[in-house]
């Protein structure tokens, strides 16, 4: 079967995620965390590489799934010959260890259904040791330990490495699977109830959603987004992976495969934005206070991006074993991007930081020092050329939308000083600062000619990034050089009607062969950008095309390519999702019409 990134649903615990194919198995799981090493990897590789299916015995793919409304609780099934089978997949909300629920039940006549367990610790290489206790099936490969069990009990044999069980349900009849991982010093945890745990999962999700407070278009849609966001969520501190996945090719075949199950700074003002505008100003403070933390310490050493909880050694590294989704090598582990150095982090710290206080959030001791310190080291280092938003591995160079953000940083932190008189800062040095930045960009960042922005000084590229100028309040909308720009690189970047991000045909500036689809968050930008500039009929038109993109159900990756009709990239990824929440937040937040 040809596998479409498109295919797969998520399930998950606020801690880690699974991929579930549309063919039953779970394909992706790294546990105990997103970032750890996955014990089902046939999502970038095969069978061999670690995989759990449920299905009708010779049945291929399902005749429909859907999230139950308003939960991450997936329903799947197939109608057979026989009848018709459902199979619910959840993963609890954590107390102990985490676990994967899978109930079976039967809705009509009497199916034979069959599940392959193959388990495959640190991404598909190693295979465990199966034994029975009792009624559990344990796998142990060094430190790491999973134990599977069923209720009712069902037969279970082993065959070509791989834990087999058979069995029959009729209408009304139910089976459940529950597998629970823990670290292999310890004892096995307390057994998890797995009906006990679909009812309080499908509760406390609808709890969840019920604070939402968008009731304009799309709300399924963009509620979907947000559960999303809230599953990408690490709960025990508040960060936001970009992605549950590694390496989901940007171009079929191709080698720009990333690990993206890490905390980027560039989400931090959008996330937060998003957040708080939709009613979750809980979640919005966790966040914050997961920026705080990061971003602690020295200013010069400030990170692009950080792991779950704030780590920041993030080394990159490939699989040679995986083949890569769709032959598409090398498989990576780990960002080298963590060690570039990008300006515009410090536009989006001050900005997400300066948002939380306007929002009424409660302030942190040290959060104002931390800004100050930010803003000391940007008096220096500011002139400097970077790596730009995208992580460009074609050396530095002064990329406009870095200078912009820098802007951002000083007017943030200015505004800041002239409404809040209890604070202390140089406030006549960053207004100069802001001044000098806004100067330098508008004589060397535009193009009188063309009559737009480039995407660096001298240069004749555009950047989908350009579109946040407005956005953030370095022009106004109406200003011409900001509709110039918009239409720009409408003409220049458009591909069907969507956004790339920026040409990576240009000589040098990439730095990676081969190019990627339509990018999401930048098709979104464009339509926010849109509207600022008068032209909501044009926007409201581009959102619906890109909310026609979301898959059977309602996810998101982080590329779309037009010719093929395939999404590309991890998925599903929170600055699609980001992005879709927003643009509906700016074109009919105002309405709350259902």
């Amino acid at each position: 079967m040809d596998r479409r990134i498109e295919d797969y649903a998520l399930i998950g615990d606020e801690q880690t995620a699974a991929l579930v194919g549309r063919d039953g198995s779970i394909d992706w799981l790294c546990l105990p965390r997103f970032d750890s090493a996955a014990c089902f990897a046939r999502l970038l590789g095969d069978e061999d590489n670690g995989h759990w299916r449920i299905a009708p015995s010779g049945a291929t793919t399902c005749t429909r799934r859907g999230y139950r409304p308003d939960t991450l609780v997936l329903d799947t099934e197939w109608e057979t010959a026989e009848g018709t089978v459902r199979v619910t997949d959840l993963m609890p909300q954590r107390e102990h260890a985490p676990d994967v629920v899978r109930i079976v039940e039967g809705v009509s006549g009497r199916v034979t259904v069959h599940s392959t367990l193959r388990l495959r610790f640190d991404y598909g290489s190693v295979i465990p040791w199966m034994r029975r206790s009792g009624a559990h099936r344990v796998a142990v490969a060094g430190p790491d330990s999973v134990w599977l069990r069923s209720e009712p009990s069902v037969r279970t044999w082993g065959e070509d490495f791989g834990t087999h069980s058979e069995f029959t349900v009729a209408e009304g009849e139910r089976v459940a699977f529950v597998l629970t991982w823990h670290p292999s010093h310890q004892q096995r945890p307390p057994l998890v109830d797995p009906f006990e745990a679909l009812r309080s999962s499908v509760t406390g999700w609808r709890r969840w959603t019920a604070r939402c407070t968008y009731r304009g278009p799309h709300r399924d849609t963009v509620m979907r987004s947000l559960i999303t966001l809230k599953a990408l969520s690490y709960e025990p501190t508040g960060g936001i992976v970009a992605a549950a996945t590694s390496s989901l090719p940007e171009e079929l075949g191709g080698v720009r495969n990333w690990d993206y199950r890490f905390c980027w700074l560039r989400d931090s003002t959008l996330t937060l934005g998003a957040l708080l505008a939709a009613g979750y100003r809980k979640e919005a403070e966790r966040w914050r206070d997961w920026l705080v933390r990061a971003v602690a310490g020295d200013p010069a050493d400030l990170q692009i991006m950080y792991g779950l909880a704030g780590e920041r050694r993030l080394p990159e590294f490939e699989l040679p074993w995986l083949p890569g989704f769709g032959d598409s090598k090398p498989v990576r582990v780990g960002n080298g991007a963590v060690d570039q150095l990008q300006l515009d982090v410090y536009g989006e710290v001050m900005d997400s930081l300066s948002l939380a206080r306007t929002a009424g959030l409660p302030t942190k001791p040290h959060m104002w020092a931390i800004q100050c310190a930010l803003m000391k080291f940007l008096e220096k280092a500011w002139r400097q050329p970077d790596e730009g938003l995208w992580e460009v591995r074609g050396g530095r160079r002064h990329f406009v939308h870095s200078k912009v953000l820098v802007w951002v940083a000083a007017d943030r932190a200015v505004r800041t000083l002239e409404e809040h008189a209890e604070l202390k800062g140089e406030l006549t040095r960053w207004r100069a600062l802001r001044d000098e930045v806004h100067r330098e960009v508008c004589e060397k960042g535009y193009d009188p000619k063309r009559n737009t922005f480039t995407q660096y000084y001298g240069s004749r590229e555009l950047d989908a990034a350009l579109l946040l100028i407005p956005r953030v309040g370095f022009l106004p909308p109406d200003d011409p050089r900001v509709v110039g720009t918009v239409d720009a690189i409408r003409d220049d970047l458009g591909r069907s009607g969507f956004l790339r991000r920026y040409d990576t045909d240009a000589i040098g500036v990439d730095g990676m062969p081969g190019g990627e689809g339509a990018f999401l968050a930048c098709s979104f930008w464009l339509a926010d950008a849109l509207h600022m500039t008068g032209r909501t009929d044009d926007a409201k038109e581009l959102f619906e095309r890109l909310v026609g993109l979301v898959n059977d159900v309602g996810l998101l990756s982080e590329e779309y390519d037009p010719k093929t009709g395939r999404q590309l990239g991890n998925f599903p990824q929170a600055f699609s999702h980001i992005g879709l929440v927003n643009t509906a937040l700016t074109l009919f937040g105002g309405e709350q019409a259902g």
